[in-house]
């Protein structure tokens, strides 16, 4: 649900306002269910296959199929998705700086750096 309030103020930015909160939750929870299920599926599936170079498509497609899900939860075309996910990442970083200032709370480790 914490995870939802980046997306939800992304969601709306980007779409001028015509986001709701119950959205953002939804795409949020959809987005991770779907790229686990991707993710493994075409990682066990390829990798009996093609090898190791499995687990990397299996990450690509996942994401992909994350972006989906924004972009089917939002109403929005595939740059919209993309937009969405970009502003809310920099929320939730903008989030975490003030919450560890003020309260020295952190959000768990969301960032790839």
């Amino acid at each position: 649900m914490v995870v939802s309030i980046p997306v939800y103020f992304a969601a709306k930015l980007v779409k001028g306002g015509a986001a709701h909160f119950g959205e953002a939750m939804a795409a949020t929870l959809g987005g991770v269910v779907v790229y686990y299920i991707v993710y493994f599926v075409v990682a066990v599936a390829l990798g009996a296959v093609i090898g190791s170079s499995a687990v990397a498509f299996a990450l690509l497609l996942g994401l992909l199929a994350w972006l989906a899900v924004f972009k089917g939860s939002f109403h929005t075309g595939w740059l919209g998705a993309v937009g969405i996910v970009v502003v809310a990442w920099i929320i939730l970083m903008v989030l975490d700086l003030l919450l560890v200032t003020i309260f020295g709370v952190k959000f768990p480790s969301f960032y790839p750096f």
